[in-house]
Formats: C-alpha cells, sequence, structure tokens
C-alpha cells in the first residue's frame, strides 16, 4: 500500500527519455522496472508495482496497479522535452478514493540506460520527509502505427441489453501508441465515493474496424489476462466508437474525442 501511493502521489509528476546532449525523442511506451526511495533514514527499492507509461507525440499518460490490493492509479497531460529535462504538464490524474482536476506542471531529469531510461526527482517532500525518488523503466513498444494512436477522452458511455440502454456516468481516459493501450477511469458510488479503475496491456488491429486489446493488468480481476475483441468506428480523424459484444447478448458502447490539453 505505501509503495502505490507513494506512486500515486509522484508519478503525477511523471517519467521518460532523454539525451542530455539533444532533445529527447520521447513516443514510446515504458514499463517500469524498480522504484527507488530515499531519505535520511531509508533507502528501499521496490519492484512489485505494475506501471506502464506512453508518451504520443504531445501527451503522456501512465497508469498503475499494485497487485497486493489491487489499488489503482492513473494521469494524463501534455508535455515537452528539452534536452535532459521534460516538462510535463497533467491535467487530470486519479489514486483509489481521489481524484485531481487541478493541472500541474513539473519537471524532470532523465537519463538514458541500455534498457530504456532512468528519472531522479532530487527532492521531494512526502509527509513530513525529503526523499530522492529514482525509477528505472525499460522501452516496450514498437514502430506498429494504427488510426487509434494518440490520447483520448470519453464522452460517452452505455450498455445496451434487447430494449434497454443504460448510460454510465464517470470520466475515462484512453491512449494508444506503439503496440500498447492504457485506459482510466474515476466513478461514484451511491455515497458519492470516488472510485479509480485501470488497464493496459498490448493492442492490434484487425483491420480498420476491430482491435484486439490484451490486458497485462487492471484494477479488475475480470479484465487482467484477458482477451478483448472491440469493433471499432473511426468518426473522422479526431474521435471514434468502441462496441463490445458481451457474452450475455448485450454489449457495451464507448464514444471517444481527442484528448486537448
Amino acid at each position: 500500500m505505501k509503495i502505490l501511493m507513494l506512486a500515486a502521489m509522484l508519478f503525477i509528476i511523471g517519467c521518460n527519455t532523454s539525451d542530455k546532449k539533444e532533445n529527447a525523442a520521447m513516443p514510446g511506451a515504458y514499463k517500469m522496472l524498480s522504484q527507488n526511495v530515499k531519505s535520511d533514514k531509508t533507502d528501499t527499492t521496490y519492484t512489485s508495482l505494475q506501471q506502464l507509461k506512453i508518451y504520443t507525440d504531445d501527451y503522456m499518460m501512465y497508469a498503475n496497479v499494485n497487485p497486493s490490493d489491487s489499488i489503482s492509479s492513473f494521469g494524463i497531460g501534455s508535455y515537452s522535452a528539452d534536452k535532459d529535462t521534460v516538462t510535463e504538464n497533467v491535467i487530470y490524474n486519479a489514486s483509489d478514493t481521489s481524484k485531481n482536476q487541478t493541472a500541474g506542471t513539473f519537471k524532470l531529469l532523465i537519463e538514458k540506460t541500455g534498457k530504456g531510461y532512468k528519472q531522479t526527482i532530487s527532492d521531494i517532500l512526502s509527509q513530513g520527509r525529503h526523499i530522492k525518488l529514482t525509477e528505472e523503466y525499460e522501452s516496450a513498444g514498437t514502430a506498429t502505427k494504427s488510426p487509434l494512436d494518440g490520447a483520448w477522452k470519453q464522452t460517452k458511455s452505455y450498455n445496451v441489453k434487447a430494449k434497454d440502454t443504460i448510460v454510465s456516468s464517470g470520466t475515462q481516459f484512453k491512449t494508444y501508441y506503439a503496440g500498447y493501450v492504457i485506459w482510466g477511469q474515476t466513478y461514484s458510488d451511491s455515497l458519492n465515493k470516488t472510485h479509480t479503475g485501470i488497464g493496459f496491456g498490448k493492442f492490434a488491429m484487425n483491420g480498420n474496424n476491430k482491435v484486439k486489446e490484451t490486458m497485462m493488468a487492471s484494477t479488475y480481476y475480470q479484465v487482467r489476462g484477458h482477451d478483448f475483441d472491440i469493433d471499432i468506428e473511426m468518426n473522422g480523424a479526431d474521435g471514434f466508437t468502441q462496441t463490445m459484444n458481451n457474452k450475455d447478448g448485450s454489449k457495451g458502447v464507448e464514444i471517444y474525442e481527442r484528448f486537448k490539453k
């Protein structure tokens, strides 16, 4: 639990790859290998948190889940890179039972490694302690391109069964790039308590109107480790509708538009 809550707070800041002499080539998908937290009293490395981060040409999105309790977090925003510094403008993030829609700008120092990159944040105040956070990532993406590549925000979601249509509420984002996909959602229950859910994995297009998503990790046991065949209808270049046919004869429909800064 401590691992995730620290990550949820700090991964709003983000992570990436850069060259110290030239501008960073950011686009790609990256899997976190380890996280080291160091203070005047502790020096601990964690390897259990599952996190994926995707950079498109203009946007970034991350999502993580703690396998021990399925508590999750995610964030999304725009970014820019200059030499060994990446500036991320996070406009939405959520963790467990909280969400934050206040935009924040963060600067990160990046070092390339043989596998990918290492991020170090030298001084962060956390619960009254000054800590140094170091995370290591490996590149996981491919050179595959698709019409879905980019960051998206869900504008409508509903489930259809027979003659009944049930509209869902909540907020959801989704990012496709380099053969990988991330989605993150927040919603409120009947007691107005916020919940966060995520999923990430690989995807592959089957023609122009079908996509298979292979979920590597998720908040939900019904999702993680499973494949999902989804019908896709592009609504021009800046929108799409996805339809998933369920085993009970119902179908879930989600409508997305390209994410804007």
